[in-house]
């Protein structure tokens, strides 16, 4: 659905139905505000008032500009002049983090360019004072912007915007807006603005026409803040804006603003100067993606700001400097009958020699190899390369220098952690006529047939064949934690002794040590939590766990029956939690669709992290669904019970580009009252996964994921358990090995 959905935006049409999907879910889904929302159908009505633009924008053909001159970010972060936003987008993909400041006031600010047409950000705000008589403001906002129309020879580009949606309402305000190029160089910007963005020289509200709704905004927030409040949108009074932005150079963009923002609430307690609605901004462009900015604010103060963007299409290192393959061995016509190496185990002993030997020299393990007259099947693991599609295209060249030249057909099979995940059987003389032909690789995806793996048990039966059993390593270490009220930012920076030791191929025994050289995640305040204290505490963990035990654990992989995938982990599973997890994936090797359960039996560890354990003790588990779509969009539900003993149920939604980068957001809505969570209401955040092989071009299958929560309590908190089997076992399944079959012949 949410693929559908999105595609359905992108085309321009049905905005009435999105919008009210959207909005009936947020009543189905946040409890304490329903009837409200129920009852305020007027947001309905409003979206009947923007739907006409998409309708509009189908009679013209779109600019055909190939990127715009005058784009840039405002200081919220968005696409926009100085304050106010425009109606232009970023290009698909786009990352934009910038720091701003003026007077009192500092922001930083991420906006991801969601689909061509909708951006989400995220902005964590700090003014200081923001209260009469002293004392600073912390604030944690996210926007919405979505582009109603594209621009045409006449028409403007058009588009609608939530800013400060969840969080105090400190920023919060809505917009529709339009941009409207003169030239390439030089863009006219008007727009109506809600809220805080009607604060100066506002006016009676134009929709009250539709619905007397849209007369009075409420003031303020409810509860603990962090709830989405549709029942406020487009409320009060409104109030226009503008402005005009002109690209004078390659490298310089001048700009100049009417804002409908008067900072009340900013002058009122100090922190900035307000005496005049005209902004003046400079963009100077230092690099290709990287830019400052300056500014002459509200008629009083100067303001400066520094903008990076990134784009996960556009990746630092293009290629990689991994080593080359070795060619395609190509046979001899006349030895493809000789089957004389049946009968002689000296050969046979030294094709299995040498393919183990040179895959260990291309970084890949041979787990098994079996051989008969025509056919070989190699059990491959890939702990090197993050496309599973050029481990397999390495293997099979490897497999025409080593095997008898009887053998025609290669069946490779992909392993992770002794599951043998799926099976990819190719043809020996099509690796050999395809390796430097034209559309060799689409030709060679067309012949090749991936299916599930045979389910067995791998063995360790010639020690000679072995892969290393014990590996270890030594590497600095840092912990990170957002938002504490008194810290934006803590840090602990230290030293990570950690190793592993494989029973079996599918048994392992791993463990870290850590110590910490500095830091100050140990200041953090008390917590006020009125649940348990399961990740709250996280203070005193870091002041008496040092030195500490990360980890120490046994786990268990199995291929239980077919399509069936296995996790048995047992020992200290992280930082504050030891005990048992168990999980069952079910993912059919083609299929989009996955199914698991997990269920969890743990008892908090003591502070020191050594191995004691407190007296807490809880029972966890989820039921999860996960689905691929065919846009780059991946979904994960998982419902069930938390570390807490509070149940419900967490959405994730991540784009996924095809060189591995994701962007994502998640949210957690369980039975605990919004009152009784503490600040933010309900657990959410972003998810950002940067895979190294991408970013600095060299081979390598770990990714590292950023959870950027927006506030860290107690609600909603589940275990952190390694080696959870979606993401591993989807990187061997089909739809990924189609997606990166591009690198087969790399």
């Amino acid at each position: 659905m949410i693929g559908n959905v999105l595609k359905w935006m992108d085309s321009g049409g049905g905005v009435y139905k999105v919008i009210r999907d959207v909005q009936s879910r947020m009543v189905f889904s946040i409890k304490n505000i329903a009837k409200r929302s129920l009852q305020n159908s007027s947001v309905i009505t409003l979206a009947c008032f923007i739907a006409s633009a998409p309708a509009i924008a189908d009679e013209y053909p779109p600019m055909t500009f190939e990127r715009s001159k005058t784009l840039s970010y405002n200081l919220f972060g968005v696409p926009g002049l100085i304050d106010m936003p425009t109606a232009e987008v970023a290009r698909e993909g786009d990352l934009a983090a910038s720091v701003v400041r003026f007077g009192g006031t500092t922001r930083t600010n991420l906006t991801f360019q969601v689909t061509p047409r909708l951006s989400g950000s995220f902005r964590y705000s700090k003014i200081d004072p923001y209260y009469v008589g002293g004392g600073a403001l912390y604030d944690r906002s996210f926007d919405l912007k979505y582009q109603l129309a594209e621009e045409g020879n006449w028409r403007p580009s058009i588009a609608i915007g939530l800013q400060d949606f969840i969080g105090t309402s400190v920023y919060s305000g809505e917009y529709l807006v339009a941009t409207k190029h003169l030239t390439p160089s030089f863009a006219l910007t008007g727009g109506l603005g809600w809220g805080r963005l009607a604060s100066y020289g506002a006016f009676s509200n134009p929709l009250s026409a539709l619905d007397d709704h849209f007369d009075i905004r409420a003031e303020g927030f409810e509860g603990k803040g962090g709830e989405p409040d549709p029942g406020r949108w487009f409320t009060g009074d409104a109030a226009f804006f503008g402005g005009v932005a002109w690209r004078a150079t390659d490298k310089i963009l001048l700009k100049a603003e009417y804002s409908s923002d008067d900072f009340d609430s900013e002058t009122s307690s100090g922190a900035n100067d307000w005496s005049s609605p005209l902004n003046f901004g400079v963009d100077y462009q230092l690099a290709k993606d990287l830019s400052v900015q300056g500014y002459f604010l509200h008629g009083e103060e100067i303001g400066a700001s520094v903008t990076l963007l990134f784009n996960p299409k556009d990746p630092p290192v293009y290629g990689g400097i991994e080593a080359a393959p070795p060619p395609v061995a190509v046979r001899p016509a006349i030895s493809y009958a000789d089957l004389g190496w049946l009968e002689d185990s000296v050969r046979s002993q030294d094709s299995t020699r040498k393919t183990h030997a040179a895959l260990q020299g291309l970084g890949l393990e041979m787990e098994e190899l079996h051989l008969d007259a025509h056919s070989a099947t190699l059990y491959l693991r890939n702990d090197k390369y993050g496309a599973s599609a050029e481990a397999i295209g390495r293997a099979a060249r490897i497999l025409t220098h080593t095997l008898p030249a009887s053998i025609e057909t290669f069946q490779i099979v992909a392993t992770d952690n002794g599951q043998p995940r799926s099976m990819v059987t190719l043809q020996r003389s099509d690796v050999e006529d395809l390796e430097l032909s034209p559309g060799g690789t689409e030709e060679i995806l067309a012949r090749a047939r991936i299916e599930e793996a045979p389910r067995k048990s791998l063995t360790w039966d010639n020690p000679a064949e072995q892969r290393p059993r014990f590996s270890w390593g030594l590497a600095p270490y840092l912990s990170l934690s957002y938002f504490d009220p008194d810290q934006p930012v803590r840090a602990d920076l230290g030293l990570e002794l950690s190793a592993d030791y494989w029973l079996a191929p599918n048994i392992v025994v791993s463990g870290a040590v850590r110590k910490r050289l500095v830091g100050n995640i140990e200041d953090m305040r008390e917590s006020n939590s009125v649940l348990e204290h399961v990740r709250t505490d996280a203070g005193l963990y870091a002041s008496e766990g040092d030195p500490s035990i990360a980890n120490l654990t046994i786990a268990h992989f199995g291929r239980p029956a077919p399509q069936f995938y296995s996790r048995v982990t047992f020992g200290y599973l992280e930082t504050m939690f030891a005990g048992i997890s168990g999980e069952l994936l079910w993912k059919p090797v083609d299929s989009r669709l996955a199914l698991g359960a997990e269920v969890n039996y743990v008892k908090q560890r003591d502070y020191d992290q050594l191995f004691g354990l407190q007296d807490y003790e809880v029972a966890t588990g989820h039921l999860s669904a996960y689905y691929d779509f065919e846009n780059g969009f991946l979904t994960q539900l998982d419902v069930g019970r938390y570390l807490a003993g509070d149940t419900g149920a967490t959405l994730t939604v991540e784009r996924e580009f095809k060189n591995g980068f994701k962007v994502g957001a998640y949210a957690t809505l369980t039975d605990v009252p919004f009152d009784d969570f503490g600040e933010g209401s309900f657990d959410k955040g972003l998810l950002f996964t940067v895979p190294f092989e991408v970013l600095f071009g060299s081979p390598n299958r770990q990714p590292s994921t950023i959870t950027l929560r927006s506030l860290a309590r107690d609600g909603g908190a589940r275990l952190n358990v390694a080696g959870r089997l979606y993401e591993s076992v989807r990187k061997d399944h089909k739809v990924e090995l189609v997606e990166s079959w591009g690198k087969f012949w790399r």
